[in-house]
């Protein structure tokens, strides 16, 4: 990874949504990793919620998150397995303006060269909402760690080259004002 140090560090503004039916705050290992991580990084945490597999509260809050000036990342952990509760992806694809398959792919290819063949279970997804990134991990504390460490890290730092999901984000809503002016 090329990080050019000629370049000032941009901290950005992150939430983290932990979806789980089980998990509280005190016992929210994978949470706990990304604020760690977050924080550690430079970026700012602005927000962290626990909510539950519920396909309404998880659009309500991250369209709610979207809709906030301060919010320009948001990372959930959970939710995205084969189970019947597992619907994060589900309930993400309706949000989404624009997806990053790309994402999802990377870290299947990550998680293979870890777990093997078992990184199908894997549904990790990435897309864009109001002008706002969002992820979406799995639920355990080391797919969180292979997220963060291997990916989000570098793509939410402007430094890093050839090109980082930073220096677009001023660009996220041009669609938006194209339509305005038609």
């Amino acid at each position: 990874m090329v990080i050019d140090n000629k370049i000032k560090f941009l901290p950005i503004n992150i939430s983290i949504l932990t979806i789980s039916d089980t998990r509280t705050i005190d016992n929210d290992k994978s949470g706990d990793l990304l604020e760690e991580r977050v924080k550690t990084s430079g970026h700012n945490l602005v927000y962290r919620e626990i909510i539950k597999d519920d396909f309404n509260d998880i659009i309500r809050v991250v369209k709610g998150l979207t809709n906030k000036s301060n919010v320009d990342v948001i990372i959930t952990t959970g939710g995205t397995g084969l189970t019947g509760r597992d619907i994060t992806p589900e309930a993400m694809k309706t949000l989404f303006e624009k997806s990053i398959d790309g994402f999802g792919e990377m870290f299947r290819w990550l998680s293979f060269k870890k777990i093997g063949t078992s990184s199908l279970q894997s549904r990790a997804l990435a897309g864009v909402s109001n002008g706002t990134y969002i992820f979406c991990l799995p639920g355990s504390p080391s797919a969180c760690k292979d997220g963060w460490d291997d990916i989000l890290l570098y793509q939410l730092d402007i430094r890093h080259k050839p090109c980082n999901f930073v220096e677009i984000m001023p660009r996220l809503n041009e669609h938006l004002n194209s339509r305005t002016k038609n």
